[in-house]
């Protein structure tokens, strides 16, 4: 799955780096991540492999220890002031990465922008305004004067397929791009259980109620901090009657009428809708 943890990634919060030695680099420009030109096969980007970012003429704030991509320690900074241009390197959003640098290395990317993220949006503590600290050892800010801790946010989130028969329902969102439909998502709130989630999520979005609720997979998805909770569930009763601030369109689909465009390969909604897919025509 993509932006999962690659086998070859350790994540760790500890280093033994050794001062002069090389080391990944995940260095990022607002949401764009810093990006090289691989010589050896066109069209593909590698993440720098560096002693410090200063060989490319840039400055970065604070620098987060991530982890180990095989025996290569990785870290997370965000750029300080303006860059100098640089014709060996280039900026992109993460979305475009897709296919240009390894799997891999495109999943330690989500997991190396949503620390740095957390990090940038975090400089002061939410409580009286001190400045942090990173806590020793553990993936943590700590507020120096009144002690309050601030870990890395992560929102999570339910998608769901719902089947009735030989059909399922997907819907499109006002910010989809032009004919695409994807499963139903929404936010966890506090004090919901998942299910409950999906319950809520499918009635206040398209009106209907489902039953057998069952667990698909998961999915870290770092636009800018979620954590994507897939599920497939049976049709119980009701009609469709969306919601128009949620939803644009909503209906039921099968394996001989799709829409005309489905979420990207990248996303676990594709992967839920090519795994219903798969057990229909196979049924």
């Amino acid at each position: 799955m993509i932006f999962s943890t690659p086998k070859k990634f350790t994540p760790a919060t500890k280093t033994v780096h050794v001062s002069g030695a090389k080391a990944l680099w995940f260095i990022f420009k607002k949401n764009d991540l810093l990006v090289m030109h691989n010589s050896g096969t066109e069209g593909a980007l590698e993440i720098p492999n560096l002693t410090d970012p200063s060989e490319l003429g840039i400055s970065t704030g604070p620098q987060q220890f991530i982890g180990y991509y095989g025996d290569q320690p990785c870290y997370a900074a965000v750029v300080s002031g303006i860059p100098k241009e640089n014709d060996s390197f280039i900026w992109s959003g993460l979305r475009a990465l897709f296919g240009r640098l390894t799997d891999e290395l495109f999943s330690v990317s989500g997991r190396a922008y949503q620390i740095a993220d957390w990090h940038r949006g975090h400089q002061y503590c939410g409580r009286c305004g001190t400045k942090n600290s990173l806590q020793e050892g553990e993936r943590c800010l700590v507020c120096p004067s009144c002690g309050q801790l601030h870990y890395p946010r992560v929102s999570p989130a339910i998608m769901v397929m719902i089947q009735k028969a030989e059909e399922f329902l997907l819907a499109r969102s006002p910010h989809f791009i032009p004919g695409m439909y994807s499963a139903l998502a929404g936010f966890s709130e506090p004090g919901a259980t998942l299910e409950e989630t999906v319950h809520r999520e499918v009635y206040e979005e398209v009106g209907i109620r489902v039953k057998n609720i069952r667990y698909f997979a998961s999915q870290p998805w770092p636009f800018p901090h979620s954590l994507m909770i897939a599920f497939h569930a049976d049709y119980a009763s009701g009609k469709i009657n969306i919601d128009p601030d949620e939803i644009e369109d909503a209906n039921w689909f099968n394996v001989h009428n799709l829409p005309e465009r489905l979420p990207g390969l990248i996303s676990i909604s594709r992967k839920l809708i090519d795994a219903t897919l798969n057990e229909l025509r196979h049924h």
